[in-house]
Parts: C-alpha cells; sequence; structure tokens
C-alpha cells in the first residue's frame, strides 16, 4: 500500500506555512520532499518531520539545532535523538528562565515609570 503524499499546497496549507517558508525548509535539509520535475510531494514521514520544526520553532529552537536533531534521528535513532532533545530543552528553559527574570523587570520598571508620571500628572 502506498504512502499518502501530499502536494506543496496542502503542505503549506495544513501548516499554515509560506510557500517561502516550504522551500527554505527544503533548501537547509529540514525536509525533503519527492521530486516530480518541479512538482514536490511530502511523505508522513515530511509531515511528522514539518509538525516536530514547528513545535521546535515554537519552543525558541534555532533551526540548526531543529536540523541536527532530526539528523541525529536518521544516523543513531530515536534513543540518542531523545537525549539530545533533553540536552536542547534544558538549555532552551534555561534561557527562558533568564528571558522571563527580564520581562519581569521590565514590566516592573515601565509599571513604576507609569505611576510616577500618572501622579504627577494627578498633581499639576
Amino acid at each position: 500500500m502506498a504512502e499518502k503524499q501530499i502536494s506543496f499546497k496542502e503542505m503549506c496549507e495544513k501548516f499554515d506555512v509560506t510557500p517561502r517558508t516550504l522551500r527554505y525548509y527544503e533548501y537547509i535539509e529540514l525536509l525533503q520532499p519527492i521530486r516530480e520535475g518541479r512538482t514536490r510531494w511530502y511523505t508522513p514521514r515530511e509531515v511528522a518531520r514539518m509538525t516536530l520544526i514547528l513545535r521546535g520553532r515554537r519552543f525558541g529552537f534555532a533551526l540548526e539545532d531543529i536540523r541536527q536533531w532530526l539528523l541525529i534521528y536518521d544516523q543513531d535513532g530515536s534513543d540518542a535523538q531523545n537525549e539530545a532533545w533533553i540536552e536542547l530543552a534544558d538549555r532552551q528553559l534555561k534561557d527562558l528562565a533568564v528571558q522571563r527574570e527580564e520581562l519581569e523587570a521590565t514590566v516592573a520598571e515601565l509599571q513604576s515609570l507609569r505611576e510616577t508620571i500618572a501622579r504627577q500628572i494627578s498633581q499639576d
């Protein structure tokens, strides 16, 4: 039984990405569609990879990190890939914690400045 393949247009629609994004992911070897002339066909494997790519982007991973992580599966299997995922996740969680602290400090500073200016306005 043949695998269900979807077209370039269907892939863009399924993941709500632009054609440019999909072509770029192919260019940097995140995706490897089947090519028939100028037509691209995406197998369930590529659909699964796209799901992982977009999840990784949502978590803030760099495309190169995602590419390397996907390559680990191809070369060493899922156990090695899962170990690499834990390392990536740990690093990203640390980065996000720093960003959260910076954001909280910025919000506090903005709130304080807003309150100071609001008091000045009400005293005038």
